[in-house]
């Protein structure tokens, strides 16, 4: 091969690399032109390897031929390099110029706002807000509470024990009793929390919200606790919504009452959801049993007082018109957003 022939094959061969890098469309395809003409294997190396049948006095021309052309295509490449990257950076750069994409805001779940709803109303009446422990002891989930020993809430089957004399609340009451034995009267407080009973049907959970509220002072009467409690229904449902107490038995009251309220369905005409009575039971109360007093050291010729207790679940599904209790705690996002 002569000298001319080198030469003109090297040029050849740099322009058909040149025009290669410049066609590249990305990253990727430089790299597989780069191999191409520059790789070990490549089509440059292997015309460098024809220097050797060259003319002694040929060589030293065609070796500045072969070194120029290997500096002008590694330039050309870092530059076509350099090029696709400005592109790629410019593709993925933020336009601050455009507007922001919007975030949706999560909220408060039902069950939780239904309860900070109730729990305003009555601290609006003077009472305020109390917790206690989920874990319970016998004494203060039932036996101060004066539950009998063969009441059917202490066995197995219808309270959750969880050994050594301990179990999972049935209800927020033993709250009231922690509470009185701290302090002297009066006592004015409302109690939300978790409970957990056996029971789950369409509108029972084993875990279930609950509000108790508890009055002990001196001169409070039953008239004092309608009151309170026809106060509450007017501001969580309607202006005017009626209710009534029907006699009934809780271990800690005495006496104690069922408190009906007009049906919200239909105004009190009878539906299906009332069962054509006209009435919603929505809660249970009564007057504070002096046999509670006795066992937290209160006098009971000194102060009297009320008791009162709803499920928050059960409030909730009458003010939102639900028909299961299921629906809270089924983590859909579509029934959530109802109530936002």
């Amino acid at each position: 091969m002569g000298k001319q022939e080198f030469i003109g094959e090297l040029g050849a061969l740099q322009e058909e690399a040149l025009k290669a890098f410049l066609d590249a469309k990305d990253e990727a395809a430089l790299e597989a032109a780069r191999v191409r003409f520059l790789g070990a294997k490549g089509l440059l190396p292997g015309i460098s390897k024809k220097m050797g049948a060259l003319d002694k006095d040929a060589r030293p021309e065609a070796g500045r031929a072969l070194n120029e052309a290997k500096g002008r295509l590694a330039s050309a490449l870092n530059d076509r390099l350099a090029e696709l990257k400005g592109a790629a950076l410019k593709r993925d750069a933020i336009d601050v110029t455009l507007p922001g994409r919007p975030v949706p805001l999560g909220s408060r779940h039902l069950i939780a706002r239904t309860s900070a709803e109730i729990c305003a109303i009555f601290a609006r009446m003077g009472l305020s807000i109390t917790e206690g422990p989920e874990v319970e002891s016998d004494w203060y989930n039932f036996e101060a509470l004066n539950f009998p020993p063969d009441h059917p809430s202490r066995d197995m089957q219808q309270s959750l024990f969880v050994g050594d004399g301990l179990l999972l609340r049935t209800h927020t009451s033993c709250v009231q009793i922690r509470v009185m034995e701290s302090q002297p009267p009066p006592v004015w407080i409302v109690v939300p929390g978790k409970t957990y009973r056996r029971d789950d049907d369409l509108t029972h959970s084993p875990m279930f919200n609950q509000i108790e509220g508890l009055v002990v002072d001196k001169g409070i009467t039953m008239a004092d606790l309608k009151g309170v409690l026809q106060r509450f229904v007017d501001e969580y449902f309607a202006e005017g919504t009626k209710i009534r107490l029907r006699p009934s038995f809780f271990p800690f009251t005495e006496p104690s009452a069922e408190v009906d309220i007009g049906c919200v369905s239909c105004g009190g005409k009878g539906c299906r959801l009332c069962k054509g009575t006209g009435w919603l039971e929505v809660l249970g109360c009564g007057m504070v049993n002096p046999a509670l007093y006795h066992n937290v050291g209160y006098d009971p010729s000194e102060v009297s007082g009320f008791a009162f207790g709803m499920g928050v679940d059960r409030m909730a599904m009458l003010k939102y018109k639900l028909d299961a209790i299921g629906r809270f705690y089924s983590g859909d996002a579509r029934f959530l957003r109802q109530f936002p």
